[in-house]
């Protein structure tokens, strides 16, 4: 897995108020969604919470994906480790089962990570699954499992290549330094490269998504996609491939400005593991807590981005319990609130408030309450008529609103709508998310007046 985010927010002319009592300048335009593709690839837009898992032979010693590279192991000694690959406990329904209690609807393998290791039955290296007391092709029975169970399927590949003697590593980034036994040559590594591809793109049936990693060079080939969208028409390709791709991939919350972004120009798939340090499995792991992966989930998938979380299965093939344990507790927050988050449209343009994300349906507005509550009421300035109903999606409780003046704004003198009484404390752990309906379209329910250059003047 590598860093790096391609995705752009749209600034939708928000601006800052200095001291915080000043007004803020807002011009209320609703974000632009990302294009559809008009084809088979338009599944990506609804199924957008999707399982990632990262596989190999590096979940034997259980210290990283990268464990070849970070820890400095020689090359001679990694790949003894496939003396020892036997996961004799895999069950890919067991995967989908869990990814479906998570309410996940995509999975995503690593079919070959940056040591080179193979989980399918290759036919251009030995160093593949086959060639392991295992002795099975994992690609084949997930794909089965998947197939037979209508989840889509994609499939990761990483670039960078350890173990391949014609990938020119060069001590740059994610790459070994140069290995005397080697004999680097760019244009073969990749007609391997494109023989492998082809192999995972005909071998296993329907391929739903091809995701690359680690395009050192930054080489450019736009011949590559092609072929996989010749033999795989459904297929989603990102943005760390030999192209500009289909979609954009910011990383574990590193991209502040996509975190941030009130929407994307482009579609976006943003990725993050349940580990703080691997995306592979790691022994002694420390992981996120729910409150912040919940967050991070409700953050990119109320602003139209897709969202994979990844797990690292043991050398075994069982998802660790911790890891199990973290996604079955994001299920059933999921579960309760997924109504506001599939099938829905962003709609944080309606409210000046940047501590709130919105989507909506028809006339029902969803608030998302993605960072931490300041308190227990949220006001939805400058949204000022009574919903019909409101409710708080994660226990069913009905919400208590107000449509009031409050002193804060006395300038104005106008009421605004105020949702009172969450419980922000006693469900600090989690991202409370409350359904408002209306009785009217929702373009009709705030109505500040504007300036003369058509700038809405919202007092903060």
């Amino acid at each position: 897995m590598a860093g790096g985010a391609l995705a752009t927010g749209l600034n939708l002319g928000i601006g800052a108020s200095a001291n915080g009592g000043g007004k803020v300048a807002v011009k209320a335009v609703a974000p632009r969604r990302p294009k559809r593709f008009g084809d088979g690839r338009d599944w990506f837009f609804e199924k957008r919470f999707g399982m990632f898992v990262h596989w190999g032979l590096y979940a034997i010693h259980g210290f990283h994906e990268q464990e070849q590279w970070r820890a400095r192991v020689p090359r001679a000694e990694f790949v003894k480790l496939a003396r020892r690959w036997n996961p004799v406990k895999f069950k890919p329904d067991a995967w989908l089962d869990l990814m479906q209690e998570t309410g996940m609807r995509y999975i995503c393998l690593a079919t070959k990570h940056h040591d080179g290791f193979c989980l399918w039955d290759t036919k251009q290296t030995a160093f593949k699954t086959m060639n392991t007391p295992y002795g099975r092709d994992i690609v084949k029975l997930l794909a089965d499992a998947c197939h037979r169970r209508g989840v889509p399927l994609c499939l990761y590949y990483s670039i960078a290549d350890w173990n391949h003697p014609h990938y020119p590593n060069q001590g740059r980034h994610h790459e070994l330094p140069p290995q005397p036994q080697d004999q680097p040559d760019w244009n073969k590594y990749l007609d391997f490269l494109r023989a492998q591809v082809r192999e995972l793109c005909t071998n296993y049936g329907e391929v739903h998504g091809f995701w690359w990693d680690m395009n050192v060079r930054k080489h450019v080939d736009r011949s590559i996609n092609d072929m996989i969208r010749k033999l795989q028409p459904k297929a989603v390709i990102n943005n760390r491939g030999f192209d500009e791709g289909d979609f954009g991939t910011p990383k574990r919350d590193y991209d502040s400005g996509a975190a941030e972004a009130q929407g994307f120009d482009r579609p976006t798939e943003a990725c993050q593991s349940v580990g703080m340090e691997s995306w592979g499995y790691r022994k002694d792991e420390d992981y996120y807590s729910d409150r912040h992966l919940m967050r991070s989930i409700d953050r990119y998938l109320a602003r139209d981005a897709n969202y994979p979380l990844n797990v690292g299965p043991t050398a075994e093939g069982t998802i660790p319990e911790p890891a199990a344990a973290i996604l079955k507790r994001i299920g059933k927050w999921y579960g309760a609130v997924k109504e506001s988050l599939e099938g829905v449209e962003p709609a944080s343009h309606l409210t000046s408030n940047r501590n709130v994300l919105l989507t909506r349906r028809d006339r029902t507005l969803y608030v998302h309450l993605h960072k931490d509550p300041v308190g227990d009421a949220v006001k939805l300035k400058p949204i000022n008529v009574a919903p019909k109903s409101a409710v708080l999606l994660n226990d069913g409780r009905k919400v208590e609103w107000a449509l009031n003046m409050v002193p804060s704004d006395h300038v104005e003198q106008k009421a605004y709508l105020r949702l009172r009484r969450l419980p922000a404390n006693e469900m600090a752990n989690t991202v409370l998310v409350v359904r408002l309906e209306f009785d009217r379209p929702l373009e009709e329910i705030a109505q500040p007046a504007s300036n003369a250059d058509g700038v809405t003047d919202w007092q903060k």
